[in-house]
């Protein structure tokens, strides 16, 4: 059947769910397992160690882009996963010193110098040992293998395993015993998967912790400033708003750079923590005698932390949107003071204009007089001139009779004048707001 054009991402996004699967594993064994925060801009410098690693031993080495890889090297089975942040490499040898399987550990089957070498910084690295149950009791296990420290853990899977760690490091690793009841090899391979995602979520998430730690004075000092600006608002005069205004913009500048820079880590937190809550249930986990729960353990303390990041987001969103609101009032304010001092400017250029038409009636009164004595100077002249060709005329009737015509004759004509020009000047302005 020929079906229509896949769309480009068809294999990749149905082959997601399939992404990382478990290993199928078999007590007894040893695995020991790394966590590394790796920096964005060198990315594939993990991929790199891992083609390194597969030429030396004559195997494929992962394709280019490739998020996840597994493969047995003959004394050992690596897998590697690439995350956003961090990539993670376990290392899984078969048999295991029921004794003390911590003792020889699965890492030591890695070339020499090649663990330290990986790029990142090291932020959770476990030994973890899966061995056939035996009825050993938590008190003795804690003494043989975890320091006498008090142990953490129960059974998983509805029964089919037991689990045992301390949650403390011991020469560099911390260490979990998966104590194998009637698990199969991919079930217990969920299992041990599902307990190193718990403990690399769990310290993802801490990282969140020194930093809402680290932002408590400058915050308090924020809130603090932006209280004295407020209160300063209730009194402050129109010349004291420009500089209010200043030191609120610098307050907001200075808040929203510090939420900008810790933002992703208190956002990956809460999803690191529900990761791990979500991998909790996952395990099926029941109650051993005498020991405390990983859900337990994890409400107990992890909690506490993550309300602490949780708190202290909370409190600089708050003071973000209190500092939006104060620069919103003083800008209104400002605003204000603007339109007021922009209503004084107006009348006193409605005064100015008044006095200038003031100005001008006069100008014109004195132009008409002006321009009446010159014209009757001319009449006067022509009236000489017409006399002394013989024509009968009082010269000063004719004159006293020329003023007022004259005159009334001019003033109509610079009004007429003064109206076409106003007309001219109104065409010729724009229609407010256009």
């Amino acid at each position: 059947m020929i079906l229509p054009p896949s769309h480009p991402q068809r294999l990749e996004l149905n082959d997601e769910v399939h992404a990382r699967p478990p290993e199928a594993l078999a007590p007894p064994l040893r695995l020991s397992y790394l966590a590394l925060l790796t920096d964005p801009a060198r990315r594939d410098a993990s991929w790199e160690a891992v083609c390194d690693l597969a030429r030396r031993s004559a195997i494929p080495p992962p394709l280019p882009g490739a998020s996840h890889f597994s493969a047995d090297f003959g004394p050992f089975r690596l897998k590697w996963e690439r995350h956003t942040e961090f990539s993670r490499i376990m290392v899984i040898t078969p048999g295991a010193d029921a004794a003390d399987p911590f003792a020889s550990p699965a890492i030591a089957a890695l070339p020499p110098g090649w663990v330290q070498a990986l790029p990142g910084e090291l932020l959770v690295a476990t030994h973890l040992a899966l061995l056939p149950a035996d009825e050993a009791e938590p008190d003795a296990l804690a003494d043989r293998l975890f320091a006498g420290n008090s142990l953490i853990g129960g059974t998983m899977s509805g029964g089919a395993a037991r689990v045992v760690t301390d949650f403390r490091i011991h020469g560099g690793f911390s260490r979990i015993l998966v104590e194998d009841i009637r698990t199969t090899p991919r079930q217990a391979g969920r299992l041990i998967q599902r307990l190193l995602e718990i403990d690399t979520y769990r310290m993802l998430a801490l990282l969140a912790l020194p930093l809402a730690r680290d932002l408590g004075p400058p915050i308090t000092a924020s809130e603090r400033k932006l209280a004295e600006i407020t209160e300063a608002l209730v009194t402050a005069r129109a010349a004291d708003e420009p500089e209010l205004l200043d030191s609120l913009t610098r307050l907001a500048a200075e808040t929203e750079s510090r939420e900008a820079r810790t933002l992703y880590r208190f956002s990956a937190a809460e999803a690191y923590h529900a990761l791990v809550h979500r991998r909790i249930t996952e395990l099926r986990e029941g109650r051993m005698e005498g020991m405390q729960t990983l859900e337990e353990f994890m409400e107990r303390r992890l909690a506490p932390a993550m309300n602490t990041c949780r708190a202290m987001a909370a409190r600089q969103d708050a003071l973000s949107r209190r500092v939006a609101r104060a620069t919103q009032l003083l800008s209104t304010r400002v605003d204000l003071t603007r339109e007021q001092q922009n209503q004084v400017v107006l009348a006193n250029m409605d005064r100015r204009a008044q006095l200038q038409l003031r100005l001008q009636e006069t100008v014109e009164g004195l132009s008409v007089a002006a321009i009446t004595y010159y014209i009757v100077g001319l009449v006067a002249y022509v009236a000489k001139g017409l006399k002394a060709a013989g024509l009968h005329l009082d010269v000063d009737v004719v004159t006293g009779i020329a003023i007022p015509v004259v005159a009334v004759a001019v003033a109509l004509g610079i009004r007429q004048f003064r109206h076409v020009v106003t007309r001219r000047t109104t065409f010729l302005t724009p229609p407010a707001g256009r």
